[in-house]
């Protein structure tokens, strides 16, 4: 199951960054999203968007940049901020 809900969450990321060229298969788990490591080159004005993202998605609010940029290295730190989310809701 999470593995579908990943791949939802990848769905999100290439449509509120409007990554036309990219898939959710493009995007591994563990890849870095920012910096050079990562095959998406996202800066910081696409971690503005994450954090929309995340906050019209799944209702979260990130107002502390270094919390931000604890939860956005990649797609399973994401995910596992949501899962924490929404399991004390």
């Amino acid at each position: 199951m999470s593995e579908d809900q990943k791949n939802k969450l990848k769905q999100q990321i290439i449509d509120y960054l409007n990554l036309l060229d990219c898939k959710p298969e493009d995007i591994q788990n563990d890849e870095p999203l920012f910096g050079p490591e990562g095959n998406l080159g996202l800066d910081s004005i696409d971690s503005v968007e994450l954090i929309v993202l995340l906050e019209r998605e799944y209702g979260l609010k990130i107002t502390d940049p270094k919390e931000g940029r604890k939860i956005l290295i990649d797609v399973n730190t994401m995910y596992d901020y949501i899962q924490a989310a929404q399991a004390t809701e």
